[in-house]
């Protein structure tokens, strides 16, 4: 019998209804953003512009290698980026899984079969009987009204989605990286500083001890700086403690044991990296498509978009093509003659006509989620504005404070050398010069953490605009991955 008209029209007919799709159509949001930031000002020390910028690497910026060391080895060997790239790989197999519903599936058998009846039995056919036979059968639902296209189109846009959560992932543990290094330089930094003054408190106890032998000063002097030089050297355990929290902080952020990078910090220099000269922080425009967790509440946008469409199908009907073919043979030699060949085609239409509502709850369900993810996605945008515009507030005030800690610290050198100097003649007594201690140790301890803060607060800005992620795809998965 000849079908070759029939599959021809039938096939025509799926092809004709393919081009409909239903469910709607994706469209981009859109929101107002202002034309520039409020609070991008210029300081003292860095030139704050609208200008765009690569900020792919923005921790090159700070010139301090070991800093950029650290970040590359984090964004390499850090577990949780590792199972950010395992999930991209899952979002992209789970979308050949939905595509593969598109494409027939084929299946073939074979059998040989040996018939023996007993000697008594005389049958009216060869005896023994061999029969061998081949058949394949193909299956194809017809995607009539575009439901499998819908679900493609879902799984594209969660794999999207699963690839900028990774680049945020990466965002978020470069600037984190950072803050660890910066604070571990900070409190290295005070550490100089408290080992400093423990050395010229001592130094100057010496003085006073040699003095009260001598009978110029009286032992309440020898007491009031005994206390101090105490006071000076019980500051260093709990900064030193800090400081080994950070250095482990820092060994797990790479993906290392905590103690692995217990040398290579400790030895370091004791210094914080001086801010970059220039901060071109772009248009808030220019956030929308540089902030890779906007980027991932969009991608979540349109799959729950393209969801809608793939619950609508199921109010129409559905057409499944079915083919068979086989061949049949009592000797293997004549097996694939044409002469054995038979086959046949099937189209099987069916329709859902009570189900209680299921399906259109399923629809107005799929609307809900598409309503919620397009109020995360503006809430997401106006959070990341919000972000921008804190972290360059928070950066321009502590600069100012810091302008201000630096003539502290002037001052307060001036006024301890002034205080020595009086002391040693005895024009005042030696709780002056206690005061004048306390002063300078304290106006350079908070110098020594606004310039940490400085530093952290333009990490924070780079953060917030969504600086560090990496345009390379992630890696394959390995035969030696567990």
């Amino acid at each position: 019998m000849n079908r070759g008209p029939t599959a021809a029209a039938l096939g025509l007919a799926a092809a004709t209804l393919a081009a409909c799709t239903v469910g709607p159509n994706y469209r981009p949001p859109v929101i107002d953003s202002p034309p520039a930031y409020a609070e991008a000002t210029s300081t003292a020390r860095t030139a704050v512009s609208g200008a765009d910028a690569d900020l792919s690497a923005w921790w090159t910026q700070f010139d301090d290698p070991l800093l950029t060391g650290l970040i590359e080895r984090a964004l390499a060997g850090s577990p949780t980026l590792a199972s950010a790239q395992s999930k991209v790989r899952e979002a992209r197999l789970q979308e050949i899984v939905a595509g593969a519903s598109e494409y027939p599936k084929v299946s073939a058998a074979a059998n040989a079969v040996r018939l023996a009846p007993p000697g008594d039995v005389q049958l009216p056919i060869p005896s023994p009987l061999n029969l061998y036979s081949v058949g394949f059968d193909a299956s194809w639902e017809v995607d009539l009204f575009g439901g499998t296209r819908r679900s493609v189109e879902a799984a594209k846009a969660d794999t999207q989605g699963s690839l900028w959560t990774l680049r945020d992932g990466e965002v978020q543990l470069a600037a984190e990286v950072a803050n660890a290094y910066l604070t571990l330089r900070e409190v290295q930094a005070r550490i100089v500083i408290g080992e400093a003054e423990l050395a010229r408190q001592r130094g100057l106890f010496t003085i006073i001890a040699q003095r009260r032998q001598t009978g110029f000063v009286t032992s309440l002097d020898v007491n009031q700086q005994s206390t101090a030089v105490e006071t000076a050297a019980a500051q260093l355990p709990q900064l030193e403690a800090q400081a080994s929290a950070q250095i482990h902080a820092l060994g797990v952020l790479i993906g290392q044991p905590p103690e692995a990078l217990a040398r290579e910090l400790s030895a370091g220099p004791a210094t914080i990296p001086p801010p970059p000269p220039n901060l071109p922080v772009g248009l808030p425009s220019q956030l929308l498509l540089r902030r890779p967790d906007i980027r991932a509440a969009e991608r979540r946008l349109a799959a729950a978009n393209a969801q809608i469409g793939v619950h609508t199908a199921e109010l129409y009907p559905k057409v499944d093509l079915i083919g068979l073919a086989s061949l049949a043979s009592t000797s293997v030699g004549s097996l694939f003659s044409t002469n054995n060949f038979s086959s046949a085609l099937l189209a099987l239409g069916s329709e859902t006509l009570f189900d209680a509502g299921r399906t259109r709850a399923q629809i107005g369900e799929a609307r809900e989620e598409r309503t919620q993810a397009l109020l995360a996605w503006r809430n997401t945008v106006l959070g990341a504005l919000r972000d921008v515009e804190d972290a360059l507030a928070r950066y321009r005030s502590e600069e100012e404070r810091r302008g201000h800690l630096v003539q502290s610290v002037i001052a307060a050198r001036s006024t301890l050398a002034i205080a020595e100097d009086q002391y040693r003649t005895g024009f005042i007594t030696f709780i002056n010069v206690l005061g004048a201690q306390d002063a300078l140790l304290n106006a350079q301890d908070q110098l020594a953490q606004s310039d940490a803060s400085v530093a952290s607060d333009i990490v924070a800005v780079y953060k917030a605009l969504g600086g560090g992620w990496s345009t390379a795809p992630p890696p394959a998965r390995r035969d030696d991955d567990q």
